[in-house]
């Protein structure tokens, strides 16, 4: 668990997961992969082995004993619908997000036909639940577009899209069920380049909608220089969020010690 995080749109970052593989053009410059490898090697670091896909059963508990309320994002450095994660242990992340339900929880994937079968099958229990977000990331017509209806007919409470890194014109998009829309160029030295109409495309429709919108970032080399004002002011929109406080200490105890039984 990371207490804080740098990304724009989310508190903190949860990772019972780490490494993953690359799908679609979106993943070309992915920056998960490229700050794992720095470590590849070096003892006894997180990412000792890299951006090779691993389970992490021993930060299943880190939202439980996090009682502070916040948006976690689960799987900055994974992707937790990715096919060789068994399904057992997919199962026990949702166990830990139903426990720790002071928490928002914010699930992306590129791999939502997974996400789809399961929340039908052995996470249904799960799908009612407005803690949890699920989305799914977007980067073009091709491959984010088909996304985008697999997500919409996902039985799940809340449904969210980081359309990041938006590398084309999407034209319109559907976003009938879909709750809040994220909208970020592409960061880093081999960054492709965002243009301010495909960006103004996305917000309008989302207004027309009454979609919430986040404007993340334009991106680029040097993305603190270019910043993320979009024709002079942020957009900084969420779904809304159902506040909860942490229980009494002791009802933590408990909790840890149902999830300590099958971690």
């Amino acid at each position: 668990m990371s207490i804080h995080s740098n990304i724009e749109w989310t508190d903190a970052t949860w990772n019972p997961t780490r490494g993953c593989s690359k799908i679609s053009p979106g993943c070309k410059n992915c920056y998960a992969e490229t700050l794992a490898e720095r470590f590849r090697g070096i003892p006894d670091h997180p990412f000792e082995f890299g951006f090779d896909l691993r389970l992490v059963p021993e930060k299943l508990i880190d939202p439980i004993q996090w009682r502070t309320p916040k948006k976690i994002f689960v799987n900055s450095m994974s992707d937790l619908f990715h096919k060789n994660i068994p399904d057992e242990y997919i199962f026990k992340v949702f166990s830990v997000m139903k426990l720790a339900d002071w928490h928002i929880y914010q699930v992306l994937t590129k791999r939502p036909e997974r996400m789809k079968k399961l929340f039908d099958s052995k996470l249904k229990e799960f799908s009612k639940m407005k803690h949890i977000w699920c989305g799914v990331s977007v980067e073009d017509r091709k491959n984010g577009l088909p996304r985008i209806k697999i997500l919409r007919e996902t039985n799940v409470s809340t449904r969210f899209l980081s359309i990041e890194p938006l590398l084309e014109d999407l034209g319109d998009i559907n976003l009938k069920k879909i709750d809040w829309v994220i909208v970020g160029g592409e960061s880093g030295p081999r960054s492709r380049p965002l243009e301010e109409r495909w960006v103004l495309s996305i917000k309008n429709q989302c207004k027309k909608n009454r979609v919430p919108f986040f404007f993340k970032q334009w991106g680029g080399v040097r993305k603190q220089i270019t910043g993320r004002m979009l024709h002079g002011k942020t957009f900084d929109e969420f779904p809304k969020i159902q506040k909860i406080d942490a229980p009494v200490r002791s009802k933590i105890l408990d909790k840890l010690s149902l999830v300590e039984q099958f971690v």
